[in-house]
């Protein structure tokens, strides 16, 4: 993490038009920024453009990954506020806008640079997914790493997983959760067909490769942050992209904050029913 010391008058707010009424969220942080004296440009999503010095994400997690892969090529911080379900990489909601508009203008906040992977034109900041052609059966993916035979799974697909999306869809087929500021990415697979196989950890600047078998369909579906689907053949090659994403924080221990608060991460499951009652 890094402070920053620098003006950030020149403010967007981004929102997703799809997300349910945003509407009383983006009035209440226009006027927030407005009364610091702000001239905030408001942006439909589709609309995103750069010459900005800090941006605010308005919508849910699939917003935040969106915009901050967008500013990625510019630097430029971006705080999400949250309307979606989680919130996993917000830590802004309607109730505490007014404090996180202060604490931006003190510079009371810190920049993690997350890393990217990038196939092809295609960049991700939490995952790629690959799976076989035909979803009704276990495909076979042949993994290389560097120009290196790893293995062979076979099984519904392989998630290719950045450290910010470790707690993600990996984490829900059975990966590790990885700090954020880890130089390293995480091959995890769907539903293998096999005792022994486990999701493996590597150095971020390793080459991922991943090929159809002999004998098997020579199309893969690639799904970029769970949202973005393709059809490729043959292969899939995933490295680190050149540029990272610029997530703006308020607190220094938000990600052991979000694992407790948000994935209720160390919590006893009667902990959490005792918690409905009270």
């Amino acid at each position: 993490m890094e402070c920053v010391d620098f003006c950030t008058k020149n403010i967007a707010v981004v929102f997703n038009e799809g997300v349910k009424n945003p509407y009383p969220v983006l009035q209440k942080l226009e006027h927030s920024l407005i009364e610091k004296g702000a001239k905030p440009e408001i942006l439909e999503i589709k609309e995103m453009k750069f010459g900005f010095d800090f941006v605010f994400a308005v919508g849910g997690d699939g917003t935040i990954l969106h915009v901050s892969k967008f500013y990625a090529m510019s630097k430029t911080p971006v705080l999400g506020v949250n309307l979606g379900r989680l919130g996993y990489l917000s830590q802004v909601n309607a109730d505490n806008i007014q404090l996180a508009v202060d604490k931006v203008f003190n510079n009371a906040f810190n920049i993690e640079k997350r890393l990217m992977i990038k196939s092809g034109e295609k960049y991700a900041l939490n995952d790629f997914v690959i799976k076989g052609a035909c979803a009704t059966r276990s495909s076979r993916f042949v993994l290389s790493i560097n120009d290196k035979f790893v293995c062979d799974y076979i099984a519904d697909g392989l998630i290719v997983s950045t450290p910010t999306g470790s707690t993600a869809y990996g984490l829900s087929a059975g990966g590790p959760v990885i700090y954020p500021m880890l130089d390293a990415l995480v091959i995890v697979p769907i539903c293998p067909h096999t005792l022994t196989a486990r999701p493996l950890v590597v150095p971020s600047n390793e080459i991922i490769k991943i090929t159809t078998a002999e004998g098997e369909s020579n199309e893969f579906n690639l799904i970029t942050d769970g949202a973005d689907s393709c059809d490729v053949s043959n292969e899939v090659v995933i490295q680190k992209a050149e540029n990272k994403a610029y997530l703006a924080l308020l607190q220094d221990d938000a990600f052991y904050s979000v694992l407790r608060d948000k994935l209720h991460w160390g919590v006893s499951p009667r902990s959490l029913w005792l918690n409905q009652f009270t």
